[in-house]
């Protein structure tokens, strides 16, 4: 804070799909409220009467909101917006904020325009900053101490419980005519697979907010395509299964196999291991101040040696490498640190960093896509430690 010249800082909305929020609660089971730190002093937690008990687990320092008493300054005010100006002027005033003070959080783009804007022209002793890019909880967050880990390697166990069981359930089911059928004898879909995905994690107390990728065929071809429902399960083609569950409000894992069922064609059997052998190039890269985008440097020429077109060398293509080669994974699925190859991208890897591998090769129109992802972190020692446990096989006997 001192750095970057804040006085204070502001994190408020909801907790749900608010990570900065969650990760200063310490994961305590709240459902929304603010938190101010002011620079040099320990944060305050204002929290909602009704779930006075579960902030206590927050471990902040506490503030009723019903102190401000929030109603009586809306039947005051007639206006939402003016009486939120109002409720963060006694906040402010009793906390003694002021300067220049920081604003993070998940809101509505236009709800926040103008509340930051009344609240800069309202307020003469506070001057609202925002930050566009590796904000002040962006970096905060960057980092995962020992807790974190241990948080993110029962997850990381879990999912590969999940993909694995997932394997089981395919193995379980009859062939006729090429595809996998269920006892009645229709074909086994996407969607039915899906849904043995959805209880698999339920039972494991783990949920999926962002969307399991689970492609067959050409959709496989296709990196964020996650799979049509009705799409039958069939022998010798590519299925791209991507899972990236979390525990409820806590750390995500982020894990992908590419196999097919069966056999596979020889032209799949060379571009899976053309990514296979890329994955572990770019492992071999990692090491305590190399720069983040020299990650993707090492994916795309790799591809390129191979024959493969890459990003690198048409930005526009749409087959071969179309993608970064990770991303940070934290209490978000895509965080700090980034690998975009830009000028801009002045990172370096550091102990505590913690994010996937995950080149690909895509050729939709060949009616294929191989992916292969790990999660790798980078230990105290600065060595790579990977935290997927999953082999990688292509072809998966029935």
């Amino acid at each position: 804070m001192e750095e970057r010249g804040l006085d204070a800082a502001v994190v408020a909305g909801h907790t749900y799909g608010n990570p900065t929020l969650v990760y200063l609660l310490n994961g305590a089971e709240v459902s929304q409220g603010i938190v101010v730190k002011k620079r040099g002093e320990e944060a305050v937690f204002i929290h909602s009467p009704i779930e006075r008990d579960e902030a206590v687990a927050t471990g902040l320092r506490l503030v009723n909101m019903a102190k401000y008493d929030f109603v009586s300054i809306l039947r005051e005010k007639e206006d939402r917006l003016e009486a939120t100006v109002e409720l963060y002027r006694r906040i402010f005033a009793e906390l003694e904020v002021r300067g220049e003070v920081g604003f993070y959080g998940i809101a509505d783009r236009g709800q926040a325009y103008l509340l930051l804007k009344a609240l800069d022209e309202t307020l003469p002793d506070v001057h609202v900053r925002g930050e566009v890019e590796r904000g002040l909880f962006d970096v905060a967050r960057e980092t995962k101490d020992a807790t974190e880990i241990a948080q993110m390697q029962e997850v990381a166990r879990l999912t590969i419980e999940v993909m694995q069981d997932t394997v089981q359930f395919l193995r379980q089911h009859r062939i006729q005519d090429e595809t996998l059928v269920t006892d009645d004898g229709s074909p086994l879909t996407v969607g039915r697979v899906k849904q043995h995905i959805l209880r698999l994690l339920a039972e494991r107390r783990m949920e999926d907010p962002e969307g399991v990728i689970f492609a067959i065929g050409r959709d496989a071809g296709v990196p964020h395509s996650k799979g049509r429902t009705n799409d039958p399960i069939r022998l010798g083609q590519t299925i791209v299964y991507d899972l990236f569950p979390r525990r409820p409000g806590g750390y995500f894992f982020d894990c992908t196999r590419t196999f097919c069922l069966g056999y596979a064609p020889p032209e799949v059997e060379q571009v899976y291991q053309d990514v296979k052998e890329c994955v572990q190039a770019v492992i071999d890269a990692v090491e305590v101040g190399v720069e983040a985008r020299r990650l993707q440097q090492v994916a795309c020429a790799f591809f390129e040696e191979r024959g493969h077109p890459t990003i690198a060398g048409d930005p526009k293509t749409e087959e071969g490498f179309v993608h970064s080669v990770g991303h940070g994974l934290g209490l978000a699925v895509h965080e700090e640190p980034a690998f975009s190859d830009v000028p801009s991208n002045t990172r370096t890897l550091q102990p505590g960093h913690v994010f996937t591998v995950e080149p690909g090769l895509y050729y939709p129109e060949r009616g294929y896509g191989v992916r292969i992802e790990d999660v790798v972190w980078i230990d105290e020692a600065g060595k790579a430690q990977n935290l997927t446990e999953l082999p990688k096989e292509l072809i998966v006997e029935l």
